[in-house]
């Protein structure tokens, strides 16, 4: 009879490439099902049967066994397209320790069905339903052969746990089978039943800490919490879309937060987290909705006093023309006064006075008068002034634009510069397991990347201490950028650490789950639904913008408290743009001393 219920409920959910997984605790003999045609025709991919006996065994060897029975059965099912799980047993410490053990060894997805036959009364079987997690929350039905008048001795009710309904959770009957009537579905239910596509508000457990944009609380009327960020607005979505109700569970700690999960306290952990295989050992993914960079932000490269800023408002090449220029010039302008010399007669002019008078004129000194006034001379002059105004104002142009946007030193921008650069990079206490990955690396570049890392309390820290110092920071990409728009951005708008175009992690980034959560598919379609709606992007830019216009609004406050008689929004250079002027100066009087003892020493 057991035979035919099974047989009737696999013929019910078989599709062509479904395989059967069997498993019986030694009381009943794996015949007893397969004998039924219609289990052979639900199950077209094959069967695979095991048998666990575990009776009169202590802890260790239980354990031993229903290990490898369970690795044995995962090969099957992740080699397969589709599994049915059935579980024949009579014993509730037998299913117990199963409904434990499917779960440690991670038997069971939500597209994997479960079918247990047994034969407990009703109380025992309420209880065992909803007191184990394979059974009250996976794909799991329950073929109960129950204790009934006469009459219906021969029936199988098909009983299976409902986790969220209006009335609350709740063991219900779906169907029936008996030898004469067949299987019969109630009306109003179907076999595997959905049992996440609604939560009938009830509260929902997630855990998570402060991380902006993605999370932020607040302390809002009463000294109830209040969230808000990217993930938030996110869940807040879904909630709405599933119908539950929000409840965070204090932590303290991210490595907290991922234990929670893992404990199936919380159902998610819902700030994102970089996929890591470490952390694939400990739990799963939802659906990878945000591009997990960990990038690095350092201090803006200050400007460095540098004597050449008078030298680069020109090329090399303009500068060589120049003094070619100032080389020819005078030699032309001379052969033109000595072919005068010899022909008209008169005093000779000195070779010096003639180079000197050129050089004065292309520094923008007065014309001379006692250049001789033939014309081949006149046009030589008029061309060397034309050239000499053309070239005086382009070169007062481009040094007031090189002295007030001064040319800054490079900055690190790939991962390769970033450790020859930075003495020391920090990253929050969550960057141990970072650190731990970066260490294992085949590659000298990470390697050397976690040996400068260090771990410091918080994200402020780490920026205070890269903006003071020669260090780095390394965090989500999206969290230093508001961190940087509230912290370290100055009244024009230009702030003080800049983020490197080089990932160090170009990685993809989810919400942590329990291993095989059975409720993943439909979270995974609520985020698919918000996300390529763009609603998480809009969030981030809004978010992004009104941290940068507060903290605009604040430092112009501060330095509006500052201001004294001076306009504080003039830019006031420093001797650092000036540097190369005051060398000049320095370099000329040395000079023009040099001359003063010369001369005094010939007179």
């Amino acid at each position: 009879m057991l035979g035919g219920g099974v047989g009737a409920v696999l013929e019910a959910v078989s599709q062509p490439t479904c395989s059967l997984i069997l498993l019986t605790d030694g009381t009943t003999s794996p015949s007893t099902i397969l004998k039924v045609e219609s289990v052979v025709r639900g199950s077209p991919w094959g069967v695979g049967c095991f048998k666990v006996e575990v009776d009169g065994k202590d802890g260790n060897v239980t354990q031993a066994i229903f290990s490898r029975f369970l690795r044995q059965a995962r090969q099957v099912r992740l080699k397969s397209r589709c599994v049915r799980v059935v579980v024949v047993c009579h014993d509730p410490v037998f299913l117990a320790t199963f409904a434990e053990w499917s779960v440690k060894g991670r038997l069971l997805v939500w597209a994997t069905k479960l079918l247990v036959v047994t034969s407990l009364p009703l109380p025992q079987l309420h209880a065992l339903l909803s007191s184990h997690w394979t059974f009250s929350m996976m794909n799991t039905i329950l073929l109960n052969l129950e204790d009934t008048p006469p009459n219906l001795r021969d029936r199988v009710s098909v009983y299976t746990h409902l986790p969220y309904t209006p009335e609350g959770a709740k063991v219900v009957r779906v169907a029936s089978w008996t030898p004469r009537r067949g299987f019969v579905v109630r009306e109003g239910r179907s076999l595997f039943p959905p049992k996440f596509s609604n939560f009938y508000g009830v509260e929902v457990n997630v855990t998570a800490l402060p991380y902006p944009p993605y999370w932020n609380e607040l302390e809002g009327p009463d000294g109830i919490k209040q969230y808000s960020g990217t993930d938030y607005f996110l869940l807040k979505s879904i909630a709405d879309s599933l119908n539950f109700t929000i409840n965070v569970v204090p932590t303290t700690s991210w490595a907290e937060v991922t234990q929670r999960v893992e404990e199936r306290v919380s159902f998610m952990a819902t700030v994102f987290h970089t996929v890591l295989p470490e952390r694939l050992e400990r739990y799963d993914y939802s659906w990878v909705y945000e591009y997990g960079s960990l990038d690095f932000s350092m201090a803006q490269p200050g400007i460095k006093p540098q004597w050449q800023s008078l030298y680069y408002p020109l090329t090399d090449m303009v500068w060589a023309a120049v003094l070619l220029a100032l080389l020819i010039t005078p030699v032309v302008l001379l052969l033109i006064i000595r072919v005068g010399e010899w022909r008209d007669g008169g005093d000779r002019v000195a070779t010096g006075k003639v180079v000197q008078d050129v050089t004065g004129m292309l520094l923008g000194q007065n014309l001379p008068r006692r250049l001789p006034t033939v014309i081949s001379s006149r046009v030589l002059v008029a061309s060397w002034l034309m050239f000499a105004v053309i070239f005086g104002s382009a070169y007062r142009g481009n040094l007031t634009a090189f002295l007030t946007l001064p040319k800054y030193p490079p900055r690190a921008e790939t991962i390769q510069e970033l450790v020859n650069t930075a003495d020391r990079i920090t990253m929050p206490p969550y960057g141990i397991e970072f650190k731990n990955f970066f260490s294992k690396s085949n590659s000298q570049l990470f390697k050397r990347l976690g040996q400068l890392m260090h771990i410091v309390p918080s994200v402020n820290v780490g920026q205070q201490q890269a903006v003071d110092k020669k260090q780095a920071h390394l965090d989500a990409g999206r969290y230093q950028q508001l961190k940087i728009a509230e912290r370290f951005i100055g009244a024009d708008g230009t702030p003080k650490l800049y983020l490197g175009q080089e990932s160090i992690i170009p990685g993809q980034a989810a919400w942590p789950i329990p291993h095989d959560a059975p409720f993943r598919p439909v979270l995974d379609r609520c985020l698919m639904a918000v996300i390529e709606a763009g609603l998480y992007e809009r969030w981030n830019d809004d978010l992004l913008r009104k941290a940068q216009m507060e903290s605009r609004r604040r430092y112009k406050q501060q330095e509006t408290e500052k201001e004294t008689e001076s306009d504080s929004s003039l830019r006031s250079l420093t001797i650092t743009h000036l540097q190369g002027a005051f060398m000049l100066l320095l370099l000329g009087l040395g000079l023009a001393g040099v001359s003063f003892f010369v001369e005094f020493l010939t007179v």
